[in-house]
């Protein structure tokens, strides 16, 4: 149970010698050390065994679709999860063939042949170390996303093309065009054979995902990947078709690398391509499972990039020596260990055992795995790699042009001539983005003159800038109107100029958004009026300072109408502009929270601002108290069991967080109750609050504390002690309990002292601390979990 900050020190060391023998101890028995087994959690078992699943067919598949050895996958397989999984800096990542070489390897096998490719793979692998020990991991994820996601996309489509020629029973060409050429030919006479087992594979991979209920929750556990190919083996063996199978020759005939042999040029190329490919795959794929793992309790830190760098590059050094494909870390495999509950990376190293074993002992059933279908499911890879989602997001940014010349050059070019491109293009987007500055200046009825900025503020618009600042007559009012996202220091130091020369000559100047928003007050050197020494930020609409209050309205007044009206004026003009895109995507795919926030209706409490969250992520839960009421009272309050009800079953929340305040008025009301009286409203909702007075109360258990310090009086100790007690309410309702057993909720207790802007979190300490209490610890700003001096 929680535990609290310890009250008591362990005596045990200055406990009275009796009872215990006053001659000399006898000599400690050396007993001979067993050698260390390391312990493996069962939730690393678990999900080393899920992602063998998903690895082994894959592995296979990609191996085919670049024209290696089929064996070749197997060893990038074990490669990657034995010895990235040992040396790498993203425990979690699960590396081996990628889809994402598939081009890069079948082109280089195809110019050079199997045992240079493996000699260009070890090469990469010493490229990578040496950028590793060089520590510029970091500057590789400066490549702009649009170039990353079309390279992707052109692999994928290129990826589709040739294994659609071996799912319609054919064999690929050495490129898009000439594939995409023999296509109609191939489409007129289909191997029937091949096509349905293809059809087949294909078929169950995508429904597999899609059955409903608690039946697909449960066969969902089991990979698509593996279902699809061992529903389309069973069919082809049982139907007796004659199709071309998995061939794995003898591990005697294994070819290993070789002394590399081709133009300097040509091998110098290869190697670039395949480290930049490996190395950026690999690196985007460590960021995106810190993003997995970032609400998980277990993960500490993010990865250490320059490490998984120096672990990919001995991957690829061993993957190549051993006649293995090139290694990066994989997506899907990732994502799954991930999901499967993996905890530390020995999950990725036990895949790896499970690859050598299958690899050793499993030949004959991996025979019988029809090619067809192996073409199917890395086909339905290469579709997935074109991202729908990507396509909107560099539309969204204005990258469309460059992620559509990154892809069509990788299909057209090939992978490194594609990004060389995109990147020219990318560069060129951005200068023009850098140059293309458009001033404008125009003076509206009222007499007030308004300067436009379109685009980025460079030295290179200074002159334009300065000649149309200067067609301001002196002491007008003005409005400088800024629409971009960077100004350089010449810039500023121009506009600046010219505004403090202009407010001395007695005119006034405003900054502002293309929206309208104030971007800074007018800089006045020893100005008179609230206005030169208010400093208001965005909280300013619920602030209640004295920086816009009238003059003629007595302190303290409140205006709620003009407030209102005024506060909504200021919505619409400021701040609408900004969210209008994000409330519209709401309103379209509708709200999906992610925990359920349950706190009082004290107005104090500004529940966005203190967990720094926005439209569409808390679903909020206010009453007097932030009270649960136990479910099956008489009279209970239905309106909070209805959206604790709601919020588990129907929009499924992972975390639910109790949250009390301090000086709290309900809090307050409970402690002055007095037996009998007038049944009011108020008293009978505060009846609710009954059992956390009884649990202060109670003289069988230490009060809940804050750590290091007591609480501040009898009020702050209930408005704690109430926290913990509605946490026990909140686990009686089925649907929370539920929830638990399953492992899909988890609960937070939350204090907020108002007057100190400080968080506590009730958290879990280890038995031995403290046997029984509960304690909140204070967040900290740099660290969740920081334990206070």
């Amino acid at each position: 149970m929680p535990a609290c900050v310890p009250t008591r020190t362990d005596d045990s060391s200055h406990m009275p010698d009796e009872g215990r023998p006053h001659s000399p101890p006898e000599p400690r028995r050396r007993t001979p050390r067993l050698p260390h087994v390391p312990h493996i959690a069962g939730a690393d078992l678990s999900a080393s065994i899920a992602v063998f699943l998903i690895a082994l067919p894959l592995s296979l598949g990609i191996a085919l679709a670049t024209g290696a050895p089929l064996q070749a996958g197997l060893v990038a397989a074990a490669a990657g999860g034995l010895v990235v999984g040992r040396l790498g800096g993203a425990p979690l990542q699960v590396s081996g063939p990628a889809a994402g070489l598939t081009v890069v390897t079948a082109d280089l096998i195809q110019k050079f042949g199997w045992r240079t490719t493996c000699a260009i793979t070890v090469l990469a692998g010493l490229a990578q170390l040496g950028l590793g020990f060089l520590r510029v991991a970091r500057s590789a994820l400066a490549v702009s996303p649009a170039i990353v996601h079309g390279m992707l996309a052109g692999i994928g489509i290129t990826i589709a093309v040739a294994q659609l020629r071996i799912v319609l029973g054919g064999s690929p060409r050495s490129s898009v065009v000439a594939n995409i050429r023999e296509l109609p030919g191939q489409l007129a006479h289909p191997q029937v054979a091949a096509l349905s087992m293809s059809a087949l594979t294909l078929v169950v991979l995508l429904a597999w995902t899609r059955i409903p209920g608690r039946v697909g929750r449960a066969l969902r556990k089991v990979p698509a990947a593996l279902v699809a190919v061992t529903a389309a083996t069973t069919t082809a063996a049982l139907a007796g078709l004659t199709l071309p199978k998995v061939d794995l020759p003898s591990w005697r005939s294994h070819a290993l690398a070789g002394l590399p042999e081709g133009p300097a040029l040509g091998i110098t190329a290869a190697v670039l391509t395949v480290t930049l490919v490996c190395s950026v795959q690999s690196l985007l794929g460590a960021v995106a499972v810190d993003k997995l793992t970032a609400g998980r309790p277990t993960q500490q830190k993010r990865s250490d990039l320059d490490r998984e760098l120096l672990g990919q590059g001995a991957a690829n050094i061993v993957s190549g020596s051993l006649g293995g494909l090139p290694v990066a870390g994989v997506a899907v495999r990732s994502s799954a260990n991930v999901q499967a509950g993996a905890v530390s990376r020995n999950s990725t190293m036990l895949h790896g055992v499970w690859v050598v074993v299958a690899a050793l002992l499993m030949v004959p059933v991996l025979e019988l795995i029809p090619l067809a279908a192996l073409a199917a499911l890395v086909m339905a890879v290469g579709i997935q790699m074109v991202s729908l989602h990507h396509i909107r997001t560099v539309t969204r940014h204005r990258e469309v042009l460059v992620y559509a010349v990154t892809t069509l050059a990788v299909v057209v070019l090939g992978v490194l001539e594609g990004v060389l491109l995109g990147i020219a293009v990318a560069v060129g987007v951005a200068l023009h983005r850098l140059t293309r500055t458009r001033i404008t200046h125009d003076e509206d009825s009222a007499g007030v003159h308004h300067v436009r900025v379109r685009g980025q503020l460079t030295f290179l618009a200074v002159p334009r800038l300065s000649r149309t600042l200067h067609l301001v007559p002196q002491g007008a009012d003005a409005v400088v109107e800024l629409d971009g996202s960077f100004m350089d220091h010449a810039a500023y130091e121009s506009l600046h100029d010219w505004q403090s020369t202009h407010l001395a000559q007695g005119g006034s100047v405003e900054l502002t958004g293309r929206t309208g928003a104030r971007l800074a007050a007018p800089h006045v050197q020893g100005g008179t009026g609230e206005t030169s020494h208010c400093h208001c930020r965005p909280w300013t609409p619920w602030r209640n300072h004295h920086c816009e209050r009238p003059e003629s309205a007595p302190q303290g007044a409140r205006q709620s109408g003009h407030q209102l009206a005024s506060g909504i004026s200021s919505f619409q003009r400021n701040t609408a502009p900004l969210v209008r895109g994000e409330l519209a995507r709401l309103a379209r795919e509708g709200q999906q929270p992610s925990q359920l926030f349950l706190t009082c209706a004290d107005s104090r409490l500004v529940t966005s601002m203190i967990t720094s969250s926005g439209p569409g992520d808390l679903f909020v839960v206010r009453n007097v108290g932030n009270l649960v009421p136990p479910p099956g009272e008489e009279s209970a309050d239905d309106s909070v069991a209805a959206a604790i009800e709601y919020a588990v079953e129907v929009l499924q929340v992972r975390s639910i967080t109790v949250c009390g305040h301090s000086g709290c008025g309900a809090m307050q009301a409970l402690m002055n109750t007095e037996p009998g009286g007038a049944q009011t409203p108020l008293k009978r909702w505060l009846r609710h609050g009954l059992p956390s007075l009884e649990r202060m109360a109670a003289k069988d258990r230490p009060w809940t504390r804050i750590a290091g310090r007591a609480p501040a009086d009898a009020v702050e100790q209930l408005c704690l002690t109430n926290v913990v007690q509605q946490l026990e309410h909140l686990r009686a309702h089925d649907s929370v309990a539920r929830a638990l057993q399953e492992g899909a909720l988890e609960l937070h207790g939350m204090y907020f002292h108002v007057g100190e802007a400080q968080a506590y979190l009730l958290t879990e300490r280890a038995h031995h601390e403290e046997p029984d209490g509960e304690v909140f610890d204070r967040v900290a700003a740099t660290a969740l979990h920081d334990t206070p001096a």
